[in-house]
C-alpha cells in the first residue's frame, strides 16, 4: 500500500540549496566564463574568438589559468542565495500542490519551477548576473576598470546607480522562469516515471515504496537531462540577457530591441552562441546541484527533526 510521502521542510531546502549552489559554481565556472565571452563576441566588431578552444587559449595566454575564473566572486556570492531561494520557494510551492499521496505531477512541477525561477531572478540572479557579465566584459578591454568584486560593485553603483545592477531584468525573469520551469518539469516527470517503473521492473533496487530515495547516479542523470532540455529551450533568452547586461548594453532600448538588432545584424544563429559551452556547464551544473541537494537533505533529515 502506498504511504504518504514526507514533505521537505522549507528551511532544510534553503540550507541544502545554498550548500549545493556554492559547491557547484566552484566546479563549473570556467565553462560559464567561456560561454559569456562567446555571447559577448559580436560579428560586427569583428569576432575576437574563433570558437571555444580559441577563447580558452587566448584567455590562458593573456591572463593565465586564473583568467578563466574572472568574475567567480560575483557568481559565488550570488549562487549560494540563488540556489537557497530556488529550492526554498520550490518546496514551499510544491508542498501546497502535492496530492494526498505526496506526489507532484509534471505540470505542477512546471508551475512550481516557474515560480521559483521568477523569484530567484528578481531577488538574486539579475543583479548577480549583471555584475558577473560586466566583470567578464571588462577583462576584454585594454585597461580593466574593476579590481575586484566589491570595487566593481561600488563603481557600477557610483556611475550607474542601483539600476546599473538590474540591467536586463525582463530578459532575466524570462530566462530564469523558463529555466527552472523546464528543469523541474523534466526532473519531476523523470522521477515519477522512474518510481512508477520501479514498482513493476525494479523492485529489487527500490522496493515497492515509491518514497524511497533514488540513487545519486540516477538523480545526476536526470539532472543532466533536465539541464540539456533547458539549454535548448531558452539559450536565445540567455544570449539576449547577456547582451543586455554587458558594458555595451546602452545600445539597446529594450529586451525586444536587443532581440531585433541581434537578428538584423547577426542572424538567427547568433541566438545560439555559446550553446556548446553552456550545454556542458548546465548539464554538469544541474546534475551536481540535484545530487548535492538530495544528499544534504538526507543528512539534515537525520539531524534536524521537523513536523
Amino acid at each position: 500500500m502506498t504511504s504518504k510521502a514526507k514533505l521537505t521542510h522549507p528551511g532544510k531546502a534553503i540550507l541544502a540549496g545554498g550548500i549545493a549552489g556554492g559547491i557547484e559554481i566552484c566546479i563549473t565556472f570556467p565553462t560559464e566564463y567561456v560561454k559569456t565571452q562567446l555571447q559577448l563576441d559580436e560579428k560586427a566588431n569583428p569576432p575576437r574568438y574563433r570558437g571555444i578552444t580559441d577563447c580558452v587559449s587566448q584567455t590562458l595566454r593573456h591572463h593565465g589559468a586564473k583568467g578563466l575564473y574572472r568574475g567567480l566572486s560575483s557568481l559565488l556570492y550570488g549562487s549560494i542565495p540563488k540556489s537557497a531561494v530556488r529550492f526554498g520557494v520550490f518546496e514551499i510551492l510544491s508542498n501546497q500542490m502535492k496530492d494526498e499521496a505526496g506526489k507532484l505531477g509534471g505540470s505542477r512541477g512546471f508551475l512550481c519551477g516557474l515560480g521559483a525561477g521568477v523569484m530567484e531572478a528578481v531577488l538574486i540572479v539579475c543583479p548577480m548576473e549583471t555584475v558577473k557579465v560586466k566583470f567578464i566584459h571588462d577583462q576584454t578591454s585594454g585597461s580593466p576598470r574593476y579590481r575586484g568584486f566589491f570595487h566593481g560593485v561600488r563603481e557600477i553603483i557610483r556611475t550607474e546607480g542601483l539600476r546599473g545592477t538590474y540591467q536586463g531584468l525582463t530578459a532575466t525573469i524570462l530566462k530564469q522562469g523558463s529555466n527552472q520551469a523546464i528543469r523541474f518539469f523534466v526532473m519531476t516527470s523523470l522521477r515519477n516515471w522512474y518510481k512508477g517503473l520501479s514498482v513493476i521492473t525494479l523492485v529489487w533496487f527500490l522496493g515497492d515504496d515509491p518514497n524511497k530515495s533514488i540513487h545519486p547516479i540516477i538523480t545526476g542523470a536526470f539532472g543532466a537531462a533536465a539541464g540539456a532540455a533547458s539549454v535548448f529551450g531558452n539559450t536565445p533568452l540567455d544570449v539576449i540577457k547577456t547582451r543586455m547586461q554587458g558594458l555595451e548594453a546602452h545600445k539597446y532600448k529594450s529586451t525586444m530591441d536587443c532581440a531585433l538588432k541581434i537578428m538584423r545584424h547577426e542572424g538567427a544563429a547568433a541566438f545560439y552562441k555559446g550553446t556548446v559551452p553552456r550545454l556542458g556547464r548546465v548539464c554538469l551544473d544541474v546534475a551536481i546541484v540535484f545530487i548535492i541537494y538530495e544528499e544534504v537533505v538526507k543528512v539534515l533529515n537525520k539531524v534536524w527533526t521537523t513536523n
